[in-house]
């Protein structure tokens, strides 16, 4: 491992679990589990210490990325329904948004959740058929508590994964297409972004894109991308790219410390011991 590399990770990646068709939308739960998807099999998976995993949910309609809002429900994108769904204590299914000024969304990607129960999430339109787009535009996009949706910005041409800095004062999104970039925007007092600007470069010539992210607590960035799992620190230098014997496409901080990270990376997950714990978001 690069000396680099080892001021913020501990030792190497280790497969946890294997056999999926394509994992992504990692989630630690503070009960002690950790969530995942197959998008491809449209599986919720669940996967507890000591124990082998289990499926949690068939039929997600494609379920990509994960959150959970302040009361532990579980927030979940479901790309094939072009929608945010929550899932309630009883287990029926609540759709959050799938339409903006009456027309349908495209296919959600990414969610993440703020500390004043707002929920906001990416929602790329490329893989979707020009004559099944109802809306123009890719977008980032805010639910509020009150059940408003507001369009925060169109300025990246296919918005992916998404983090918060620590202090809720900086939204990373990840853009996935030829240009190979994190965009960073200040958050202002009346939940409106400004200051849009690119936080990192993550060219290369490896085919992958930038995808999933999260924050650890001093603010480094940890992006999933081309080749491995770009990690920055705040202001935006590369410290290096954690390797991984299949490419991730997402990540997750978790475990009791919130200092290990979990990488859903194809068929597989893996985990990697890290110095610095995670953000703990704020339903932790």
């Amino acid at each position: 491992m690069a000396d680099d590399l080892s001021s913020v990770i501990m030792g190497e990646p280790e497969r946890l679990t294997t056999g999926f068709e394509f994992t992504e939308g990692p989630l630690w739960h503070p009960d002690g589990y950790l969530l995942f998807v197959d998008i491809r099999k449209s599986q919720l998976l669940k996967w507890t210490p000591g124990q082998r995993y289990r499926t949690a949910r068939e039929n997600t309609n494609e379920g990509n990325g994960l959150t959970l809002d302040l009361q532990g429900r579980l927030i979940m994108c479901e790309m094939s329904a072009r929608g945010l769904t929550r899932t309630e204590s009883d287990g029926t299914i609540t759709v959050l948004a799938d339409t903006f000024q009456g027309k349908r969304l495209n296919r959600i990607n990414d969610v993440i959740c703020m500390s004043d129960g707002s929920i906001c999430f990416t929602d790329p339109n490329t893989r979707l058929a020009p004559e099944d787009r109802e809306l123009d535009f890719a977008g980032v996009f805010r639910l509020y508590p009150d059940g408003t949706l507001s369009l925060l910005t169109t300025d990246c041409e296919y918005p992916n994964g998404l983090a918060l800095s620590p202090d809720e004062k900086v939204l990373y999104v990840a853009n996935s297409r030829e240009r190979k970039y994190i965009r960073a925007f200040d958050v202002q007092s009346d939940g409106s972004l400004a200051n849009s600007r690119v936080f990192a470069d993550l060219s290369s010539p490896e085919e992958e894109v930038p995808d999933g992210m999260k924050v650890d607590a001093e603010g480094r960035v940890f992006c999933t991308g081309p080749g491995g799992t770009w990690i920055f620190d705040p202001q935006g230098e590369l410290i290096g790219v954690l390797r991984t014997d299949e490419v991730p496409a997402n990540c997750a901080f978790g475990g009791s410390d919130y200092r290990t990270l979990f990488l859903t990376a194809r068929t597989s997950v893996y985990t990697v011991r890290v110095r610095t714990p995670g953000a703990k978001p704020p339903w932790a």
